[in-house]
């Protein structure tokens, strides 16, 4: 991910890096109540995920989705109560508030091992308090070893300084981000990295292997993500026009190494492998192809950026560019669709958006008709120096991102569909024995006077106006949910089946058609509590 190289920008990024430097280089019945505004149980914890084929699942066996956003912070002293970007008790209430149940929490190689084979705990045991105070609320975390720009060296971030043996030479020009990708000696750099020439590998495994250790039996860690974006180094020519085959079984192997480092220290810590930052110009990756990706608890952390988005918010190029956003974007996603289908690995998308409201409709649409997680860059503290800060999720960005849908599913999920404009929700799914009921957290953004509730196939066992509605099925035929605002005619939910999105899209207007095969509703009004 981008990000302006400046100290003054350790809360801010531009995208504009590899658009512009990459761009150059490679050419029922109804329930209505008001909601109900609740925060998370205090001392609430939550159980650990891991995957069962394309999916997330909880220990229930239950399908989670995710929903969530960054905070990344890559300038020292890192992850400091009142720093101004980490994530504290309060935003983690306002985070669960909005229905976020996940957040990519940033660490960094030089941050963990400042000094050649010296791991500093005192760090870990930071990174673990965010991970505990976020999991109280209901909040999983994704550990994102970040890196951009490789390291201070080139005046990025990520490796540490004695890591790397290449340096630029004085009459080498630095003419900054991005284009310092395109330097020979940052490349020769990243050529350290993949070829572990000076055990580089080797030492950011023992990093991440105590990072992994630390949070051992901490559940609110959902997994590592291995490695932020990373740069193919001399070999990125080759990923132009069609990917990188050659280049992606080394990076591969680099991926294994980690993921086994991680899992000698913590085999139960779910693993996600990023593909090459040229997926970003809309390369295809080649992970999972030579050979297969056969170990336990892997899952894929694409990003989906709009390149014209970019270039029209960074490099002032005219605003009618965002126009090709949904053509490029779905390039990005047939990829994704691509990935999926040969390697059954869950996909959780750990960077989209930068603050575009225009373009977040490509990325959201396109992650719900897959039944897809997500987490959204970036999130800062609301209640750090200077704080109370405004909610950042009330405005047009807010009113996209904070939506009504399933949690957790006790069965298959099947189609969904939610309308940000109205609030129409509607979402069908095949139960399945389970310990828990199916959750489906309802918006606190887009129904002032309260919502409307209603299923076809099973019942709501949650209490009148619940921020989280649960719902137990009738049979074992399938449930059908609706959510929207009284006197809505509601949405319809899509035709086909789950998958790459090319079947009916849904109406947000129409009748609702529940395909449910019981075809009568209950909406059971119970006491059930709401989380």
């Amino acid at each position: 991910m981008p990000i302006h190289r400046t100290i003054t920008a350790r809360i801010g990024r531009g995208r504009g890096r590899w658009i512009r430097g990459l761009l150059t280089a490679a050419l029922a019945g109804a329930l209505i109540a008001p909601a109900v505004a609740q925060a998370a149980p205090e001392g609430s914890t939550l159980a650990r995920l891991h995957t069962d084929g394309a999916r997330f699942v909880d220990d229930s066996g239950r399908v989670v989705l995710l929903h969530g956003v960054n905070n990344v912070d890559k300038v020292p002293p890192f992850i400091e109560p009142g720093d101004g970007i980490t994530v504290t008790a309060d935003d983690a209430a306002l985070l669960a508030r909005h229905g976020f149940n996940t957040v990519r929490l940033g660490v960094s190689f030089d941050a963990l091992m400042p000094t050649k084979g010296v791991v500093d705990t005192a760090y870990l045991d930071r990174v673990a308090g965010v991970v505990d105070t976020l999991a109280q609320y209901g909040i999983h975390t994704l550990l994102d070893n970040h890196q951009d720009g490789l390291s201070t060296i080139w005046g990025g971030n990520g490796f540490p300084e004695w890591a790397i043996h290449a340096r630029p030479s004085s009459l080498e020009p630095n003419v900054g981000f991005p284009f310092y990708y395109l330097m020979p000696s940052m490349n020769s750099g990243w050529d350290e990295v993949w070829n572990n020439t000076y055990g580089v590998l080797d030492y950011l495994g023992d990093a991440l292997g105590a990072l992994a250790a630390r949070v051992s039996g901490h559940p609110g860690a959902l997994g590592i993500e291995l490695l932020n974006e990373p740069w193919p180094g001399t070999a990125f020519l080759s990923c132009f026009p069609n990917g990188c085959p050659g280049f992606d079984v080394k990076y591969q192997a680099a991926m294994q190494k980690l993921t086994d480092a991680v899992r000698g220290r913590n085999g139960d810590l779910m693993v996600m492998w990023e593909p090459n930052v040229t997926w970003n110009e809309t390369m295809p990756t080649n992970l999972g192809k030579n050979p297969p990706i056969s170990a336990p608890d892997i899952a894929f952390a694409p990003h989906d950026y709009c390149i014209p988005s970019q270039l029209a918010i960074y490099s002032g190029l005219p605003t009618f560019l965002r126009g090709l956003c949904p053509v490029q974007q779905a390039k990005t996603w047939s990829n994704i669709d691509a990935f999926t289908a040969r390697t059954q690995l869950p996909t959780l998308v750990t960077e989209f958006g930068d603050g575009d409201a225009t373009v977040l409709g490509n990325t959201l649409s396109r992650a719900d008709e897959r039944f897809v997680s997500w987490q959204y860059w970036t999130y800062t503290t609301r209640f750090g120096a200077g704080a109370p800060k405004p909610d950042p999720f009330l405005g047009d960005v807010g009113k996209q991102l904070v939506r009504t849908y399933p949690q957790a599913t006790a069965g298959t999920p099947g189609r969904m569909i939610f309308d940000p404009g109205t609030g129409d929700f509607a979402y069908r799914y095949t139960p399945r024995p389970a310990s828990g009921p199916t959750e489906i957290y309802v918006s606190d953004v887009h129904y002032p006077d309260g919502y409307a509730v209603r299923v076809d196939g099973g019942h709501v066992t949650s209490a009148a106006g619940a921020r989280v509605v649960t719902v137990e099925a009738d049979a074992s035929t399938p449930v059908t949910v609706y959510v929207n605002r009284p006197g809505s005619k509601g949405a319809t939910v899509p035709s086909g089946p789950i998958g790459t999105g090319s079947a009916d899209s849904g109406s947000a207007g129409g009748s609702s058609d529940s395909g449910s095969a019981s075809g009568s509703a209950g909406t059971g009004s119970g006491a059930g509590s709401a989380r």
